[in-house]
């Protein structure tokens, strides 16, 4: 009976972050109700008090358990190209690919949901509120130390405000290509190439395009 139980509310937990996911992408943060989300788990209120308390701690769980390990397994790749290259600096591009490969291999997950999270990802990078961004600065603060460390070492002849810049360029052009193409349908009509794994090797073309770039010339002062 115990195990029937466990299983169950495994079973509930396991439905109520699934909708959620699902609505938060849809909808936004401000945009989800409560009583939507119970409508689309087959929940009622009490069973998300219980399993997780409120709408902001229903939306950290959301997060910490697909963001939690990506940025494990992209801190794992990096431990692994450090030890490969024996204390040299590694390749910038070694570095990017490691960072925003795993966030690609993630979307191209369509069956297992890893392609709504990063959606959802996409759409809570541009309209963040006050306790999103807070959260989410809290959940990248050790990958993105780890990563912009790295990315120091490799490029020492470039200003750090400008690996900064970059690397928020790249963030919010993953961010933008993930979300979806409603805005690129927008601009050039009909379009049916949506292909998770087509768009992880435009996009990875274009990320390593940016960090290459010349210098901007800052004009005169």
């Amino acid at each position: 009976m115990r195990e029937d139980t466990s299983k169950n509310s495994i079973d509930t937990r396991s439905r109520i972050l699934d909708a959620a996911e699902s609505l938060f992408m849809e909808y936004g943060f401000d945009g989800t109700s409560m009583r939507l989300i119970t409508g689309q788990a087959g929940v009622n209120l009490a069973a998300i008090n219980y399993h997780f308390g409120s709408k902001e701690l229903l939306f950290q769980e959301v997060f910490r358990r697909r963001l939690t390990d990506l940025n494990r397994r992209r801190i794992a790749v990096l431990d692994a190209l450090e030890a490969e290259a024996g204390g040299a600096p590694l390749k910038p591009s070694r570095i990017v690919e490691a960072f925003f490969g795993e966030a690609l291999r993630m979307a191209a997950d369509v069956e297992g949901g890893g392609h709504t999270f990063m959606r959802l990802l996409g759409r809570t990078y541009t309209e963040p509120n006050d306790f999103v961004r807070q959260f989410l600065a809290e959940e990248y603060a050790e990958c993105v130390d780890r990563f912009l460390a790295a990315l120091y070492r490799a490029l020492p002849e470039v200003e750090r405000t400008e690996i900064l810049w970059r690397f928020h360029f790249m963030m919010g052009a993953m961010s933008y290509a993930i979300a979806g193409t409603d805005a690129l349908q927008l601009l050039a009509g009909k379009f049916d190439d949506e292909d998770p794994a087509r768009l992880a090797s435009r996009l990875m073309s274009f990320l390593l395009g940016g960090l290459r770039a010349p210098l901007a010339d800052p004009g005169p002062a």
